[in-house]
Protein backbone atom coordinates (compact mmCIF):
# COMPACT_ATOMS: atom_id res chain seq x y z
CA UNK A 1 0.00 0.00 0.00
CA UNK A 2 1.28 3.46 -0.89
CA UNK A 3 1.73 6.05 1.85
CA UNK A 4 -0.99 8.66 2.15
CA UNK A 5 -1.25 11.90 4.11
CA UNK A 6 -3.88 11.82 6.85
CA UNK A 7 -4.95 14.94 8.77
CA UNK A 8 -6.39 14.84 12.27
CA UNK A 9 -7.76 17.49 14.62
CA UNK A 10 -7.09 16.39 18.19
CA UNK A 11 -9.16 18.56 20.57
CA UNK A 12 -7.68 16.95 23.70
CA UNK A 13 -4.07 17.76 22.76
CA UNK A 14 -2.93 20.62 24.97
CA UNK A 15 0.77 20.34 25.87
CA UNK A 16 4.17 18.91 25.02
CA UNK A 17 3.38 15.70 26.87
CA UNK A 18 0.35 15.22 24.62
CA UNK A 19 2.51 15.77 21.53
CA UNK A 20 4.98 13.12 22.74
CA UNK A 21 2.21 10.63 23.57
CA UNK A 22 0.55 11.12 20.18
CA UNK A 23 3.83 10.82 18.31
CA UNK A 24 4.74 7.68 20.25
CA UNK A 25 1.33 6.09 19.57
CA UNK A 26 1.52 6.81 15.85
CA UNK A 27 5.13 5.61 15.59
CA UNK A 28 4.21 2.42 17.50
CA UNK A 29 1.53 1.74 14.89
CA UNK A 30 3.84 2.61 11.97
CA UNK A 31 7.52 3.18 12.72
CA UNK A 32 8.01 4.56 9.19
CA UNK A 33 5.26 7.17 9.46
CA UNK A 34 6.04 10.83 9.04
CA UNK A 35 4.36 12.71 11.86
CA UNK A 36 3.97 16.49 11.96
CA UNK A 37 2.11 17.98 14.92
CA UNK A 38 0.95 21.57 15.30
CA UNK A 39 0.11 22.12 18.95
CA UNK A 40 -1.43 25.62 18.58
CA UNK A 41 -4.00 24.32 16.08
CA UNK A 42 -4.29 20.92 17.81
CA UNK A 43 -3.69 19.16 14.53
CA UNK A 44 -1.55 16.35 13.22
CA UNK A 45 -0.53 15.31 9.71
CA UNK A 46 0.54 11.71 9.35
CA UNK A 47 2.17 10.27 6.23
CA UNK A 48 1.62 6.52 6.53
CA UNK A 49 0.88 3.43 4.46
CA UNK A 50 -1.49 2.21 7.17
CA UNK A 51 -5.24 2.64 6.70
CA UNK A 52 -6.74 5.70 8.36
CA UNK A 53 -8.82 3.46 10.64
CA UNK A 54 -5.65 1.91 12.09
CA UNK A 55 -4.20 5.34 12.86
CA UNK A 56 -7.49 6.47 14.44
CA UNK A 57 -7.48 3.35 16.62
CA UNK A 58 -3.92 4.12 17.78
CA UNK A 59 -4.90 7.70 18.65
CA UNK A 60 -8.00 6.59 20.55
CA UNK A 61 -6.00 3.99 22.47
CA UNK A 62 -3.56 6.74 23.48
CA UNK A 63 -6.49 8.85 24.72
CA UNK A 64 -6.74 11.36 21.87
CA UNK A 65 -9.93 10.84 19.88
CA UNK A 66 -9.80 12.75 16.59
CA UNK A 67 -12.59 15.21 15.84
CA UNK A 68 -15.08 13.86 13.29
CA UNK A 69 -15.18 14.97 9.66
CA UNK A 70 -11.51 14.76 8.73
CA UNK A 71 -9.87 13.55 5.54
Amino acid sequence: MMPAMHHFTLPDMSCGHCVAAITDALKAADSRAGVEIDLPTRSAAVDSALPRETLVAALIEAGYTPAPGQD
